[in-house]
């Protein structure tokens, strides 16, 4: 019987009844105590297993390089786009993963225009306003409006255990850009190991955790 992954789904989100998502959180008892590379591969296969159950998808992902370059994407785009950390798409045949382990996941979904986006911010990428950045984008490349945009954060790492709250300057971002609907249930990677991946508490020899986000079809 294969085993079921340990996934973290945000009501906000299920709720809209248009996108499938996930946040996959620490896999039980798999060694990662390594580069992060290597981590990665060694987590490969649990993460398309994952995704499969979601129905057949490109997945497409960002550099993140802690910057605040966002690309609009689809079926037809490389399988990782450089020098980005943020992905907007409409295509129902894409599936958006970021990659993280105390940087925050943003998911941003527009029901009305069904048009999606996901974001990496950590510490430099929250200072360089990359979701400021990628709200901008959803409103230039698909016409997206402010009031009809929900915006989630996935756990991440605040303070006592990191020195700079960047989540609470992520939400006054997302406020800044009129984004009313926007969800952070405040839990932190660094708190709890069984469950998360975190750089910060592990010294970088660590896995991640991957965010998806894909329209339904």
């Amino acid at each position: 019987m294969k085993e079921t992954l340990p996934v973290q789904r945000f009501p906000a989100l299920s709720e809209t009844g248009m996108v499938e998502h996930g946040f996959i959180l620490r896999i039980p008892g798999l060694d990662v105590k390594t580069d992060r590379e290597s981590a990665l591969q060694r987590l490969g296969h649990y993460h398309r297993d994952q995704l499969a159950s979601i129905g057949s998808r490109s997945l497409r992902l960002a550099e993140q390089i802690h910057g605040d370059g966002v690309a609009a994407v689809d079926a037809g785009s490389a399988a990782k786009t450089k020098e980005v950390d943020g992905l907007v798409t409409m295509d129902p045949n894409v599936a958006l993963g970021i990659y993280v382990a105390d940087c925050c996941a943003v998911f941003l979904v527009d029901p009305i225009r069904r048009v999606i986006g996901l974001v990496h911010s950590g510490k430099k990428g929250t200072e360089r306003n990359i979701v400021g950045a990628a709200i901008q984008k959803l409103r230039n490349e698909f016409h997206s409006e402010s009031k009809d945009l929900i915006a989630v954060l996935s756990p991440c790492i605040r303070p006592p255990y990191y020195e700079v709250d960047f989540a609470q300057s992520i939400v006054a971002q997302i406020r800044a850009e009129n984004v009313s609907k926007i969800y952070d249930d405040g839990e932190n990677t660094g708190s709890d190991l069984e469950r998360f991946y975190s750089y910060r508490m592990e010294k970088g020899r660590t896995g991640r955790m991957l965010a998806y986000l894909a329209l339904r079809r």
